[in-house]
């Protein structure tokens, strides 16, 4: 992890987490979200279409791929979700303007105090209705003042 500012241990938001063991500055980009790139159509064929799962190992790169973590991934797997994020993830358009080259950062939105829990907002969108069944499959769990108690995206 990038200079020893990260740690990932157990998380009481939800599994594993990604610790801060350093004071981080707002707008340090913290690691590379890293993993096989799939199509979604594999994606698909592999994780059964996603919305029924909670599955948040895969990160939608762009229209045509996806992150899979579960294969080659790194520790930016283990960051959690929040509605109260101290990250965020920036997508980085390769300049060859290939979107299999594109790439996933995280970045510090604030500064950061040893031994907090990095967290960004996973802005899941489902096509179909957030039912109650759908929101209870993504729920949230990280404790925040505003939490919405979904890590799905509010529809536009």
């Amino acid at each position: 992890m990038p200079g020893k500012l990260l740690q990932v241990r157990n998380s009481p938001i939800h599994g594993r987490g990604v610790f801060a063991i350093a004071n981080i500055k707002k707008g340090t980009r913290l690691l590379q979200y890293k993993g096989k790139r799939l199509t979604h159509k594999q994606a698909d064929k592999l994780y059964g279409g996603g919305s029924e799962t909670g599955h948040t190992f895969l990160f939608t790169l762009n229209d045509d791929y996806v992150l899979d973590a579960n294969q080659d991934g790194n520790s930016a797997r283990w960051i959690n979700h929040s509605c109260a994020p101290n990250c965020e993830s920036i997508l980085e358009e390769d300049e060859d303007k290939n979107p299999k080259h594109d790439r996933v950062y995280i970045e510090a939105i604030r500064n950061i105090k040893a031994g907090e829990e990095l967290a960004y907002n996973y802005l899941i969108t489902l096509e179909e209705a957030h039912t109650a069944r759908l929101k209870k499959i993504w729920e949230c769990r990280c404790g925040a003042k505003n939490c919405n108690g979904t890590m799905l995206a509010k529809k536009r």
